[in-house]
């Protein structure tokens, strides 16, 4: 349920922030928030730092490939643990976030600068990154799991 909750709420936070940025920015505009972010209004019709410009759909096609790829590994099981359904939450709603951008746009609204100069991204893109860290800390946390209990049975 954590999952489908998660999901939910990223995609809809992601979807209204994007729709607020197209109906009050102007595209190319940007609003400074903090010495740390800026609001910068842009499309990007290719995927990360616009690389491969003009194939929005096709990522589309990837976004939907790659949240069937987390639905079939969540229903086998694999992808178990409160970490783990935190993560993929976030995830698969990020991936849904932009997706529906692609279908429906042909592009996607991307409006936070961060000071690091790093490119202009939404909250479908943080969410993502957000979620692969909570999957690496719970791959971690699983590996030191096993070791422990490899640890002990050996010692036994």
């Amino acid at each position: 349920m954590l999952f489908y909750m998660i999901a939910a709420v990223v995609m809809v936070i992601d979807q209204a922030s994007k729709l607020l940025v197209r109906l009050y920015m102007e595209l190319g505009e940007s609003i400074p928030v903090h010495r740390l972010l800026q609001l910068t209004y842009i499309e990007n019709d290719g995927m990360a730092r616009g690389l491969f410009p003009g194939y929005a759909r096709l990522f589309a096609l990837v976004a939907v490939l790659f949240v069937a790829g987390i639905l079939y590994y969540r229903k086998k099981g694999e992808l178990r643990g409160t970490l783990m359904d935190i993560g993929t939450g976030f995830m698969v709603g990020g991936a849904v976030g932009n997706a529906i951008d692609r279908i429906l746009l042909g592009t996607v609204t991307d409006f936070l600068a961060f000071g690091s100069g790093r490119g202009v991204m939404n909250i479908a893109d943080l969410a993502i990154n957000i979620g692969v860290l909570f999957m690496i800390i719970a791959m971690i946390q699983n590996y030191v799991s096993q070791k422990s209990k490899s640890e002990h049975v050996n010692e036994s």
